[in-house]
């Protein structure tokens, strides 16, 4: 029980901090990106609106009484939301990458922290942006279900490939981590609708996946090397 509360408490301590500073960081950065990218999507849905209400009066305007979805209102109350999750999601995350570090048996400094961070960015955010790349609003993409099936599998996979390399350092095991590694991206991500474009600038675009990019790596870096720091000065040794 006293190694179960150190993980916890040193999750939500991590969460915090981690989500807090990765908020900042978008809130300079992706989140103004994002803005702009729902300013051509707005723009796109009144145009889609006005070429159906030429062709369907009547349905049109059915449609224009229908109850808009909720989503929180730009300013203060985005932002808290935006907030909220960031650090619900980080102590879930700190949760598994502390859980695992406490599996292993090992004190982990938090330079070595780093390197998990690392392992982590990679299966969760590099492989998986080979074949699902980061979308800004009006990007049209394949079903959720299917795009979410294939993330969750490649970054398992990716995950046990690392793990396969650093932990059992065998000729077969570095074989297998390859193909397990590689076996997703063989296998393809779902793709979408053809002849279906984004919305917004592909300039934006980009600078938006870049974002992303630095924005994750930033996280996952501070995610290992503080989670390894806390726990370690909190953690019970085995």
């Amino acid at each position: 029980m006293p190694l179960f509360r150190s993980i916890v408490f040193a999750s939500v301590l991590v969460g915090l901090i981690v989500g807090t500073a990765t908020t900042a960081v978008q809130f300079f950065g992706t989140i103004q990106l994002i803005a702009q990218a729902e300013v051509y999507e707005r723009a796109g849905s009144e145009h889609h609106h006005d070429a159906d209400s030429v062709a369907e009066p009547t349905t049109a305007h059915s449609h224009q009484h229908e109850e808009a979805a909720w989503e929180p209102s730009d300013g203060v109350e985005r932002l808290s939301f935006t907030l909220v999750a960031n650090i619900l999601t980080s102590i879930g995350y700190a949760l598994v990458l502390i859980g695992l570090v406490a599996l292993r048996g090992k004190r982990v400094t938090w330079r070595e922290g780093i390197f998990w961070g690392l392992a982590a960015f990679a299966s969760v955010m590099l492989a998986p942006m080979l074949g699902l790349p980061p979308e800004l609003p009006g990007t049209p993409s394949a079903p959720l279900d299917a795009r979410q099936l294939w993330w969750v599998g490649t970054a398992v996979a990716t995950a046990a490939g690392i793990a396969l390399i650093a932990f059992n350092r065998t000729a077969w095991a570095a074989v297998l981590a390859t193909i397990m590694i590689a076996l997703p991206h063989l296998i393809g991500a779902p793709v979408a609708p053809e002849g279906e474009h984004g919305l917004a600038p592909a300039a934006l675009e980009q600078q938006f996946i870049a974002a992303a990019v630095i924005t994750s790596f930033l996280f996952w870096v501070m995610l290992g090397s503080l989670g390894a720091a806390v726990y370690g000065r909190f953690g019970v040794e085995k």
